[in-house]
């Protein structure tokens, strides 16, 4: 399983709820969590065969800002 790690700007509960649906909609994504306790707002994502750019791509189409760590 891969692990990647991303900066982000989502950084509540309500943000999480909204970003929700893109992220889950990436079939490759198994688990993921933001960490909106840690300054750079860390998400963390867990799957198989995961590409960064789908990550990316599912988190700018949900509105927020995000870059790979």
């Amino acid at each position: 399983m891969t692990t990647l790690q991303f900066k982000t700007n989502i950084n509540c509960g309500s943000c999480v709820k909204s970003v929700s649906g893109f992220i889950n909609e990436v079939e490759a994504i198994k688990n993921w969590e933001v960490d909106t306790d840690n300054p750079n707002k860390i998400l963390t994502v867990k799957g198989e065969d995961l590409k960064p750019e789908l990550v990316v791509e599912a988190v700018e189409e949900a509105g927020f800002d995000i870059e790979a760590l």
